[in-house]
This record gives C-alpha cells, structure tokens and sequence, in this order.
C-alpha cells in the first residue's frame, strides 16, 4: 500500500494522530531512544502494516509501549512484584520488560511466542499520544529492518516515505541515541536480553542480585540478530594500527571514519569526511545513529569505525556497532 506520508507536529495535531493510530494506520512517533513505528497493538491488521512497511519478519516480537506500569495488567497474565520495584525506578524510561503475555493478546504482536514486551517511553509526545488515544502502542524502531535506527523525521522519511500514514515531528530529541534495554524478569534473577542505556549494574543495585548478561542468547527478541542497525556503506571496525595503516599507505578508495580517541583523531589530521563521538559512552550512544546517517550519505567506499573500550559501560554500544559491522 502506497501512502502521501504526512508530516505532523504536537499539539497542534495530536488528534489527527490519535484518529490515525486509532483508524489502524502506523505513525512514526519520537521516543527517548530513537524514532519508533507505532500502531495499535491491540489490532491485528494494524500490526501487520507494521511487519509490511518495516519489510520485518513476522515471527520477530514487538515491543509495546504503554502509559505506565498499571496499564501492564491488560497485557500480561500476571504482574510480578519486580516489575513495580524496577518501573518505580526507570519508567518511564528505556528499560523493556519482558512477561508472560496474557492469553486475550494475539499473536502477531509477540511473534508466536508465550512473552510480550513491555515498556513506559519518557517522551512528551509519545506519553500524550499515548494518554489520548487510550491504547497500546506496538512500536519498533521506525526503519526498514535492519538498517540503522532512526533519530529524526527526516532519517525516518528516508526509508518509509511514502510506506507509512504520518511521522510526528519533535522539538525534544532522543536523549539516549540507541534502543532500550530488555530484561526478562520472568526468572529470578533477571536475564538481560538487549543491552541498552539502563545497565546492568544499575539494575543489580536496585534488585540486590547479580543480572544475568549472557554474552550471547538464542531468546527471540527485536534486536538479537547477527546483522541490524547497518548502513548500506559496508561497516568496519578498526583499531589505532589500522587507522594508522590506512593513513600513511594513502589508500585511495574514499573513506568516512567515526572515532573517539585523541590519539585517532591526531593519526586521521584534515582527513575529510570524520566525525569525532564522545569518549564517554552515554553520549557517544546519544549521538551514534546521528552519525552513522551522515557518513552514510557521503558516498564513501567504506566507513571505518574505531573501536570503543570493551569494559561494561560500553556493552550497548559495542553490541549496536558489532551488528552494525556484520
């Protein structure tokens, strides 16, 4: 189905909005962590536009959002007390809880499976659409699948234009940069499935128990494929002695480089076509799909990306720049 996709702002037009996601159209919707594509994941066709307009598996699960923890009875068979001690903690805020779906919610929106995902967005627009319209908002991330994560309208535009009902536009941007965490909290302790801006650590001093983190998973969950988050230039990453090679053997293919360190930026001079990120990962994880959007439109041969420190605090942006590298 082909679509004039339409460009909408809050609150000027929070009821187009609402009439649209209630109408079972998808809208592109800002979050603290990147742009997701919403629908009404109570409606099955609703959430199959989604499937069709991300070119996404259908067996792959939806993460659905909603107001805040007490509208989680509607959606799983039972609350557990962790999840009210972790959503008084970080809801709203990028942390997905994964439960055991009740029996009522159809299958589409968890791709089969017995557990849904759950979480509470802290973004104004999205807690005021998702006020008005009184539903459950399935919403991953809004792009064609696998391909790199979207922070702003325009990033959204330029892969589901003309796919999609509408994209709201924000004057408040992602604050995070990359996709929640998802935990399960159907075992105890709780098993981190996506690492993302709330840590595992975090977690742990809240619960007092040591989160499982497993280094890899077969659990179905969005994000857990080999290849995600990739822009069509081929990704690579590299360290300060391939920099350094690279540099002084003068290769000729055009290349974008993303680095962090002094010493990179010191080794790549007036090297065209660099972005510098943060050494501090909270900030380099706010503003790395920012700058993989840019360097993929300059029309390199490659972008070669330094690799950040391997210590816990950078779990979630290895993880988002290992898949984007595949």
């Amino acid at each position: 189905m082909s679509y004039t996709t339409r460009t909408l702002t809050l609150p000027d037009d929070l009821s187009d909005v609402v009439d649209l996601l209630q109408q079972g159209e998808c809208v592109a919707l800002p979050t603290e962590t990147v742009f997701g594509l919403a629908a009404d994941a109570s409606n099955p066709d609703a959430v199959a536009k989604i499937f069709s307009a991300k070119q996404r598996p259908t067996n792959h699960p939806l993460i659905v959002h909603i107001s805040d923890i007490h509208q989680a009875e509607r959606w799983v068979t039972q609350v557990p007390d962790v999840a009210y001690q972790l959503a008084d903690a970080f809801w709203p805020g990028p942390l997905s809880l994964l439960m055991h779906k009740h029996p009522h919610i159809n299958a589409s929106v968890t791709g089969g499976l017995d557990g849904i995902v759950l979480r509470a967005p802290n973004h104004p627009d999205f807690q005021a659409i998702l006020q008005a319209s009184k539903l459950g908002l399935a919403a991953p991330s809004a792009n064609l699948y696998k391909s790199i994560s979207p922070t702003s309208a325009n990033h959204v535009l330029k892969t589901l234009g003309g796919r999609i009902a509408a994209v709201v536009e924000t004057n408040t941007p992602p604050v995070c940069g990359i996709e929640s965490t998802i935990l399960d909290i159907r075992c105890f302790p709780p098993k981190l499935l996506r690492p993302g801006p709330i840590s595992a650590a975090q977690i742990s001093a809240l619960l007092g128990v040591d989160v499982e983190v497993p280094l890899a998973h077969q659990q179905v969950v969005p994000g857990n494929v080999t290849k995600h988050y990739q822009p069509q230039t081929p990704a690579h990453l590299c360290d300060e002695q391939v920099i350094h090679a690279r540099v002084t053997n003068q290769v000729t293919d055009r290349i974008a480089w993303l680095v962090y360190s002094s010493e990179a930026q010191t080794l790549l001079g007036d090297y065209p076509d660099v972005r510098v990120l943060s050494s501090e990962p909270a900030d380099y994880a706010r503003d790395l799909y920012h700058a993989l959007h840019e360097l993929d439109g300059l029309g390199c041969a490659q972008i070669m990306i330094e690799t950040p420190p391997q210590d816990s605090a950078w779990l979630a942006v290895n993880d988002r720049l290992r898949r984007a590298c595949a």
